[in-house]
């Protein structure tokens, strides 16, 4: 009898692992919300992400919590707002080991899911950051590098030199195939915890581009060896302007005042919205960046369907943040515009009764909420140091809305010129402040550095000591009564494209006070109460770590 019930225990077990869903987390990586046929690109071909759009949900008004990469990637790892995780490029720190256990990752596979991540990493995680070897002893499966991988992967990162490809999309679909399919080619470069994936677990698969990326499309070359989509596709129509752009020598008044935005530091990376030939042709190059990612996304579904996967795996899409191309003559990110914070999130799931199927949500959602959506959604408790909201009843057809407001901010003011900044948005209007920009510059330092043969890069990427002190303070100081030395207000509804600043204008001056208390509301629901869990990760004690 004992035996019997043993077996009958055993079954049980694995008929609830498979009955749990397969999630597989796609993040790509300055994609602006219109760089997809579902979002109103009339240009670019993405014909399998707009399928899983029609048939699962898009979300309309999703927003990331800060539009800069590492920050960003963090919050949705540990579903916590920057100020609460305290790491960014500036902040002279890394996540900790105790908030890095309850990330989604480490929780899905603490509960019984076999996990792997595959393409890029952005988020220092453990003492010494990025060579700390925690990210990837977190995973079932690794196959990514950490930092940038540039179009060509194997220029940056050993791991990937034997994959048969060469570019980026199609380097990570190797990576993808194998994790899924035990038939598929074996990467020498790639850690396995086990041989393959085991059939009676459910997965959990995490694909993180660094595409369209600015860093990435200017690595492009048009090699012989890469595919007809990097070549020539869109090279043969007339690529318009971005709506609202302004070319640098055409620019009367600056968009921010300059002692704000000190444009003329910003990253040299960002040159190219300057000019419009020079623009076209990087745009040309994201949209064939983005047709090279549907590509995988393509392979990805038919891949499911082949291994009877399909019924059963739920497809999460998003993107870390946007990017200015010209508009207002901005170029970059790391501010709180809807070009920058607004991007698309689309939710796949295959046992969505039909008819909530294809359906469009304009319910305030953030990136934040994919991390707790997984867990709901895999049946598993979220932790309570989690910020974001479950959205998988709004993903089945729902109506009930999560949040009335959404929060965004910039902690990333540096030598590079972009200014601290905090906005508070409902669906009809936004409300930004900023802080006064007291940086000193990047074109300077360059100037001096050169003077005095020290490597530009270690002058302007390097962390020091102090720079943890001046990141605290930036998250503090708001909190102990900071006063912005710049206003915004925009009436989204009328003006989605925030080209008239509303501020001084009497007749909205009650939803200006009104977002302004929501503005003390929310910062202090994002700190939140508890110390930041993070460790030290200055150039001070790793010489050579990477910021």
């Amino acid at each position: 009898m004992k035996k019997i019930t043993l077996i009958f225990l055993i079954f049980s077990g694995i008929l609830q692992a498979q009955q749990k869903p397969n999630i597989i987390f796609i993040l790509t990586d300055d994609q602006s919300y219109d760089l997809l046929g579902c979002t109103g690109n009339a240009i670019v071909q993405t014909p399998h992400i707009d399928k899983l759009a029609n048939n699962g949900t898009l979300f309309t008004n999703a927003h990331v919590t800060s539009a800069i990469c590492t920050p960003s990637r963090i919050s949705i790892l540990l579903s916590q707002y920057e100020r609460k995780h305290a790491v960014n490029f500036n902040s002279g720190t890394s996540v900790s080991d105790t908030a890095w256990k309850n990330s989604y990752p480490v929780i899905m596979r603490n509960n019984g899911y076999y996990t792997g991540w595959i393409g890029k990493n952005h988020a220092p995680i453990g003492k010494g950051g990025y060579n700390s070897g925690l990210m990837e002893k977190s995973f079932d499966y690794w196959y990514a590098g950490h930092g940038h991988l540039g179009f060509y992967p194997k220029d940056n990162h050993d791991i990937f030199n034997d994959a048969i490809a060469f570019t980026q999309p199609e380097i990570i679909n190797e990576g993808v195939d194998e994790f899924l399919d035990p038939n598929a080619r074996k990467l020498k470069g790639a850690l396995h915890f086990l041989e393959e994936r085991p059939s009676d677990k459910p997965f959990m698969l995490s694909i993180n581009f660094n595409l369209p990326h600015g860093a990435s499309t200017s690595t492009m070359k048009q090699k012989d060896s890469d595919d007809t989509i990097y070549k020539t596709l869109y090279r043969d129509l007339e690529i318009p302007l971005h709506k609202n752009y302004i070319a640098k020598a055409d620019i009367k008044t600056p968009k921010l005042p300059e002692n704000l935005l000190h444009v003329e530091d910003r990253q040299t990376g960002y040159n190219y919205v300057d000019t419009p030939k020079d623009l076209k042709e990087r745009y040309i190059r994201e949209l064939q960046a983005m047709t090279g990612i549907d590509r995988l996304v393509g392979n990805l579904t038919a891949k499911l369907k082949a291994l009877k996967l399909h019924k059963n795996t739920i497809i999460i899409f998003t993107s870390d943040h946007g990017l200015f191309g010209g508009q207002q003559g901005l170029g970059g990110k790391a501010l709180c515009y809807e070009q920058t914070t607004h991007v698309p999130i689309i939710i796949f799931n295959p046992n969505t009764p039909k008819k909530n199927r294809g359906k469009k949500s304009d319910a305030l959602v953030q990136t934040i909420d994919i991390a707790p959506t997984m867990l709901e959604m895999a049946g598993i408790k979220k932790p309570s140091s989690f910020q974001g909201k479950n959205i998988s009843n709004l993903a089945n057809g729902g109506k009930k809305e999560v949040r009335d407001y959404v929060f965004t901010e910039n902690l990333w003011s540096t030598h590079f010129g972009n200014p601290r900044c905090e906005s508070v948005q409902n669906k009809e209007w936004k409300y930004i402040r900023y802080y006064k920009n007291n940086n000193f510059s990047a074109t300077k330092e360059i100037k001096y550095a050169k003077e005095l043969g020290i490597p530009v890069n270690e002058m302007l990427y390097n962390m020091h000591d102090p720079g943890i002190a001046v990141y605290r303070d930036y998250i503090d100081a708001p909190l102990n009564n900071e006063e912005p030395v710049y206003e915004e207000l925009y009436h989204l509804k009328k003006d989605p494209a925030e080209l008239h600043n509303l501020v001084n204008n009497q007749e909205h001056a009650e939803v200006l006070n009104t977002l302004r208390a929501q503005w003390k509301i929310e910062i202090t629901q994002a700190r939140g109460t508890r110390k930041a869990e993070v460790f030290r990760y200055t150039n001070d004690l790793y010489p050579k770590g990477k910021h």
